[in-house]
């Protein structure tokens, strides 16, 4: 019996229920547009841009690409940074994960949540803090990694550190103990427990984290164009800077085919190796498998992982909070009043007072059009997986595509294919919204399947019979118990509009930026007061965005915590 079904077996649908039951499929034909509009569409468009030329399929700027020794050197920082970064994230990221998995100790849970708050933050604000903590007159100023692949990779690592533990811990934190200690009782030493026990059924969280980090370094937009100065750029910035800079739409298409090959087949590769690595577990609760820390070893690991996150994620937050009071007349509150007049009389950008009110107006329109298109679709997964069949998982897989693809390369989209009528949505303040709600969906989806999924069918099957219509059992049944998924699902994007900033960056109108374009626009700009306002707009976002994480842990859902 599957875990879906009810204890006394699956229970099928009455002939009332079956006439009345509501066309999930052609509901789903909503997302499915939306993804085709929005996503297909404008990516598309670019691959035509870059393949098609005078009316025939022409492949000349991808060999341009491809000759440009430049291009090459750019293509394959890219890559090595991104490996690089994923090597250190699952380095550092391991013994985190072990930590939260087999110790229960004061003050977990709560660690355990504040360790994704990095993750969720805009990867300009991941800049700002950097630039603050490596700068001239940071703590770690005399190192003289500031602009330097160092801070990149640091800053990678920092950024996705809580996507190692809480993937790897949460299949780690399943584990039956059991194992090792049996190993440990024939004489096999920690190291080889490690190896020859743990390793081999951990594999498939490992492969899974290395392939997300892998793919977030390798389109990494915010963190490069901030840290990477004049002397490093990947394809990502690259993007950005023939379209913005050089108005070379040609190159700029070709580099985003290139991209999203790579992209296609990293994830490609990624899977297979997941599979290969999949093995049988006996898992356990994981309130069955946490312990208090017993012993001086035991004490000392605790320790050294706590030292290693206060430094790593708690000390570039704090150098960023402490250089935004850090006024020329000692410390004070003038950088964030000067957010309110920094803009003033000046084309170049609005107040940041402003873009905070842009930048939560895009949030709650993107959260709310998230919440229409993810709820829909997964309602539609589930009910279709009930029933059988490949359309669930086709489904599922076509609406997480945007993930795989750079914001970027759809902002790049965006412009170049949202340009004539009946789309003609270039100036349109509703582009904002729709672009972070790409991103969003997948976030939603993942949050309220597993809830959807619990729901036994025989509630539902009991209110047809009792007369109610479809849409009724929906909303008094499904949205009732899901309620809670949704708060959940509306926090993760919700925090993930605030933050975007890659595809932001290309479409946003100049008089509507949002928070993270104006921290990015200040950080260009010389000067003192620039420089902490910038500082101030970020610990501002870093305090909203934190908000919105700490509502998700409020609301938390079981099944949901992990990614």
């Amino acid at each position: 019996m599957s875990a879906a079904e009810p204890p006394n077996g699956p229970v099928g649908p009455t002939p009332g229920a079956r006439s009345r039951r509501f066309p999930w499929v052609l509901v789903a034909l909503v997302p499915l547009a939306f993804l085709a509009v929005f996503f297909v569409y404008p990516v598309g468009s670019i691959m035509g841009r870059g393949l098609w030329s005078h009316g025939r399929l022409s492949l000349g700027a991808i060999g341009d690409v491809v000759d440009d020794s430049g291009l090459r050197r750019v293509a394959w920082f890219t890559v090595w940074q991104a490996a690089a970064s994923t090597l250190l994230t699952v380095a550092i990221g391991l013994p985190g994960a072990c930590l939260f998995a087999r110790y229960d100790f004061r003050g977990a849970r709560f660690l355990h949540a504040a360790i994704i708050v990095p993750f969720v933050l805009p990867t300009v604000v991941v800049g700002s803090a950097f630039l603050a903590l490596l700068g001239p007159g940071g703590p770690l100023g005399f190192l003289g990694v500031e602009n330097t692949v160092w801070a990149i990779l640091l800053a990678h690592v920092f950024f996705n550190y809580a996507v190692v533990v809480r993937t790897v811990g949460g299949l780690w934190s399943h584990l039956d103990p059991r194992r090792e200690e049996a190993a440990r009782m024939l004489g096999a030493s920690r190291a080889r427990v490690f190896v020859h026990v743990t390793l081999p059924a951990l594999r498939p969280a490992i492969a899974a984290s290395a392939a997300i980090v892998f793919l977030f370094t390798f389109t990494s937009f915010g963190v490069i164009l901030v840290l990477g100065g004049p002397h490093f750029a990947t394809l990502e910035t690259e993007i950005y800077r023939q379209t913005a800079l050089l108005l070379d739409l040609r190159t700029a298409a070709a580099l985003s085919i290139v991209q999203l090959v790579a992209v296609v087949v990293l994830l490609g590769i990624g899977g297979l190796a997941r599979g290969r690595h999949t093995v049988s577990l006996g898992l356990r609760p994981a309130t069955d498998t946490a312990q208090r820390p017993h012993g001086p070893r035991a004490w000392a690991f605790v320790a050294g992982n706590l030292a290693v996150i206060a430094g790593l994620l708690g000390l570039p937050l704090a150098v960023l909070v402490e250089r935004s009071f850090a006024t020329p007349a000692g410390p004070s509150f003038g950088f964030y009043r000067a957010l309110g007049d920094v803009g003033t009389g000046s084309t170049f950008l609005v107040a940041p007072a402003e873009a905070i009110r842009n930048s939560l107006t895009y949030a709650v329109a993107a959260t709310a059009i998230a919440l229409l298109i993810g709820g829909i679709a997964a309602v539609v997964i589930v009910d279709r997986e009930r029933r059988g069949g490949h359309f669930a998982r086709a489904l599922d897989g076509l609406l997480a595509l945007p993930l795989g693809v750079s914001a970027v390369t759809v902002g790049f989209g965006f412009l170049i294919a949202l340009d004539s009528r009946p789309l003609d949505l270039r100036t349109s303040w509703w582009l904002v919204p729709i672009a972070h709600t790409l991103v969003a969906t997948p976030f939603v989806i993942r949050t309220m399947t597993p809830v959807m999924r619990s729901i036994d069918p025989r509630l539902r099957e009991a209110a047809a019979v009792l007369g109610a219509r479809p849409q009724r059992v929906w909303r008094e049944v499904d949205l009732r118990i899901g309620a809670r998924a949704v708060a959940v699902a509306a926090g993760f994007a919700f925090a993930i509009s605030l933050g975007e900033f890659g595809a932001t960056a290309f479409i946003v109108r100049p008089e509507r930026p949002t928070l993270p374009v104006v921290i990015y626009r200040l950080l260009s700009r010389p000067g003192a007061t620039s420089f902490g306002a910038a500082m101030a707009a970020s610990v501002i976002l870093m305090v909203l965005t934190a908000t919105a994480v700490l509502v998700i842990e409020r609301f938390h859902v079981p099944g949901t915590g992990e990614r």
